[in-house]
């Protein structure tokens, strides 16, 4: 029997996405939020909201369950998903942890013990040492990866390719992986060149059953995080799919597991080899891949398996249909380096939403099922088989009625906060066709019409990135991202069409009531000019406009005639087209005091108007050589590796910050002595705030 109140031990996305499971089974979702998230989308979709000092407070989130009537606890992924002393804690309440028991996230939450256990049970595993001996001190074997051993999700992994590199990147990965996980113990392996990442996605329920649902790809990454998933892989054969399963299902089995969870295999790209690499006792973020070829809901199943029912369907029974393909939008700046960014969401547009597990054909926000009711048998096609009529004839309602469909799990809401406190994962973009080409081509389609205006994201770089004919060809590798990472980040430059619309927009705006306020030019027998520098993130650009914007109006970017005219919609927020030279576009667009944003395919560019006069240089930049160092990115100061007096080098390390869980080092930008030091570790910084000051030689 399910239980009638869930309480979700988490937030953002993937809690969203766990209350709309409950919703659709018939359940009361309980959310939890600290006082900064108090407005969050999960605090508003949930049946009850209850307040928590923080979210990895474990007392305080077993306390408002059960002040708040919940029988059971979803941990989601992250936070306290693999937290073995929650999960007894939860039992010792009396409350149901939906995921496995607390022994088999020990056994695999430690990645050396991990590695033992299945290596027990005859999978292979990648040759390594671990701590607590001195082998990582004396390793020879390079490259070689360097892994947290409680950790997960990249955080903490670092690449070394040379002796001389290995004692900063363990420092910098024992650091890491104590912040993050609370233990910094720490383990090595022997990287393998050129590898793809493939994980299979296993069920098992306390009667013994445990079934795979089949692999998901997931080498598209940057600094070992994952950026664009897919099901079914490219790469896996069907008889490889099988024996990977199998060795899934085995390490599951080894360890009595019950719920979801994830098996990670490094496979060697050329002779199709694979070793353990981890398992993952939680639901992944990238699971809709699987939900949409399999035509599940994880959460469910999880919910299920939890309340002590049967899995509903056994491993014959696993079908696949189609592609899927998910890619991760982030609160970051691939144009300057992937640095974390934040703000105020002004304007959202995402693509349409399907529910979790759904099938595509289903209208958005019908689950086809009475709530409660037992889960379908996955998919249409035999698991490893082609898709097509060789799966069997379609039922009602299968997935081969639709094109394509997309799927969006979110956590944003127009006018909430992006901070620098929590992962930079904003939302994931899904898309699922009958083939990879289709899912690719709707991919990027639903990219195109996601805009998040008033924070910086990496939509224009995914955009590249599943365009880019590696991926399209499936010839895929964990490095492939940064072998061509130049080619796929965007320019700063702003179009001359964007700098004309942004200034008929600016044109069109109201500008006060006192006439000698307004910066038109105006003179006797003449049209008047309205005249600014607008600033954007590749500049100062000094702009012009006269005439109505709505009929024909003369624009001058930097000197040069541009015929330009707007058509606007209704409402504050409303779209506008923008025809120059013959050619309309059409934009996106919001207003923050002086700030406009233009969002269109994707992209988005933000402009600020300054008057005649203004100096307009770019905000917290400075003179190059004048030796203030900057903060390049809002977060918290992790360590401060000088102090006033000292003598230094360009480049020498002074300041790291932490924002979203990433690390960035700062360093001098110049020979000098350091005069001033603005900052301790513990401190929260904003962008652009002063952290140094170097007084060069000749000063």
């Amino acid at each position: 029997m399910l239980f009638d109140r869930v309480l979700i031990a988490n937030r953002g996305e993937i809690a969203v996405r766990i209350v709309r499971t409950l919703r659709g089974l018939g359940l009361t979702s309980v959310a939890v939020h600290t006082a900064s998230d108090a407005g969050a989308k999960h605090v508003l979709e949930a049946d009850i909201a209850l307040q928590v000092p923080k979210y990895l407070d474990i007392e305080a989130i077993v306390g408002a369950a059960r002040d708040s009537g919940a029988q059971a606890i979803h941990p989601g992924y992250g936070f306290l998903a693999e937290n073995a002393e929650f999960a007894r804690r939860c039992a010792a309440a009396g409350l149901v942890f939906v995921g496995p028991p607390a022994e088999a996230i020990e056994a695999m939450g430690d990645k050396i013990r991990a590695k033992a256990t299945v290596s027990a049970a005859g999978v292979p595993v990648v040759p390594g040492a671990a701590e607590p001996d001195d082998a990582l001190e004396s390793w020879r074997d390079f490259p070689a990866l360097i892994k947290p051993s409680a950790g997960g999700g990249g955080k903490g992994m670092v690449l070394v390719r040379s002796a001389a590199e290995l004692p900063d990147a363990l420092e910098s990965a024992r650091r890491t992986a104590r912040a993050a996980f609370g233990d910094g113990t720490l383990l090595i392996e022997r990287f393998v060149e050129r590898p793809r990442h493939i994980e299979i996605q296993i069920l098992a329920d306390g009667h013994g059953n445990v079934v795979h649902l089949g692999e998901r790809e997931c080498s598209l990454q940057r600094r070992h995080q994952k950026i664009i998933e897919e099901a079914p892989s490219p790469f896996v054969t069907p008889p490889m799919r099988a024996r990977m399963g199998a060795a899934a299902v085995e390490a599951a089995q080894a360890v009595g597991y019950v719920g979801a969870g994830t098996v990670e295999f490094i496979v060697d790209g050329f002779t199709g080899a694979y070793h353990f690499m981890e398992m993952n006792t939680r639901l992944q973020v990238e699971h809709p891949v699987t939900e949409l070829v399999t035509g599940v809901d994880l959460v469910e199943l999880q919910l299920r398996a939890a309340a002590g029912e049967r899995l509903p369907f056994s491993q014959e029974d696993v079908r696949l249909d189609g592609h899927a393909v998910e890619a991760r939008v982030y609160a970051e700046d691939p144009a300057r380096g992937f640095l974390p960014t934040g703000g105020r969401v002004l304007l959202l547009r995402e693509p349409g939403h399907l529910p979790p597990g759904g099938v595509p054909s289903r209208a958005p926000g019908d689950l086809s099922r009475a709530p409660g009711s037992p889960s379908r048998t996955p998919g249409d096609a035999p698991l490893g088989q082609p898709t097509g009529d060789s799966g069997g004839p379609a039922r009602a309602g299968s997935r081969r009625a639709a094109a394509s469909v997309v799927r969006v799990d979110s956590g944003l809401v127009e006018g909430g906060v992006v901070g620098s406190e929590f992962d930079p994962m904003l939302s994931k973009v899904v898309a699922w066709a009958p083939d990879r080409e289709a899912a690719l081509g709707a991919l990027d389609r639903a990219l195109a019409g996601t805009a998040v205006l008033g924070v910086v994201t990496n939509v224009p770089f995914l955009r590249a990135l599943a365009a880019h004919p590696g991926v399209v060809a499936g010839e895929l590798d964990t490095g492939l991202v940064e072998r061509v990472l130049p080619g796929l980040i965007p320019g700063v430059e702003v179009p001359d069409e964007v700098l004309a619309a942004a200034a008929l927009v600016f044109h069109a705006l109201p500008q006060g009531d006192d006439p000698w306020e307004v910066t038109d030019g105006w003179r006797v027998g003449e049209p008047a000019w309205t005249t600014w520098r607008l600033e954007s993130r590749d500049g100062v650009h000094a702009v012009q406009v006269r005439g109505l914007p709505e009929e024909s109006a003369e624009v001058l970017i930097n000197g040069e005639r541009v015929a330009a005219r707007i058509r606007k919609g209704s409402g504050e927020q409303a779209g506008l087209a923008v025809s120059v030279g013959g050619r309309t576009e059409h934009y996106l667009h919001v207003r923050d005091a002086d700030t406009l944003w233009l969002g269109k395919d994707g992209r988005a560019w933000a402009f600020t108007r300054h008057l005649i006069g203004d100096p307009g240089d770019r905000p917290g930049a400075a003179a190059a050589g004048d030796g203030v160092v900057r903060s390049p990115m809002p977060g918290t100061v992790l360590v401060v590796k000088a102090q006033v007096g000292e003598r230094v080098s360009e480049g020498q390390p002074l300041v790291i910050v932490e924002a979203m869980k990433m690390e960035h080092t700062v360093t001098a930008p110049c020979d000098g002595v350091v005069s001033e030091l603005s900052v301790e570790p513990g401190r929260p910084v904003d962008m652009d705030a002063v952290l140094a000051v170097v007084d060069t030689e000749e000063a």
